[in-house]
């Protein structure tokens, strides 16, 4: 697998930036690159989040680009929620991650 780019935005006010970051370290480890960093992006305001496409806390790019993107949604300062396998929660899994490493070309 080629190297990833990968960045992690996040507000303050919203606590789940920090399993996204534990879980991103974890599917990276599970697919062979534990070395990859992982930059942190704090979006502080709502025109940040507007200039960034942010939609909610934690938002994970994969090579500039946002593999749970949601159609529709509109940027801002909120939490986000992500698919589990007990219903939802405040960062995306391991499992999920995976999934979408995997996919990369």
């Amino acid at each position: 697998m080629v190297n990833v780019d990968i960045t992690l935005m996040y507000f303050a006010g919203c606590p789940g930036w920090q399993n996204a970051e534990a879980n991103l370290h974890a599917a990276l480890a599970a697919v062979g690159m534990p070395d990859v960093s992982i930059r942190r992006r704090l979006i502080a305001t709502v025109e940040e989040a507007e200039q960034a496409g942010f939609i909610g806390s934690p938002t994970v790019l994969l090579d500039g680009r946002d593999p749970f993107t949601e159609p529709g949604r509109q940027p801002g300062l909120s939490c986000r929620l992500y698919p589990s396998e007990h219903g939802m929660a405040n960062a995306p899994s391991v499992e999920l991650l995976i999934e979408v490493l995997d996919r990369r070309p």
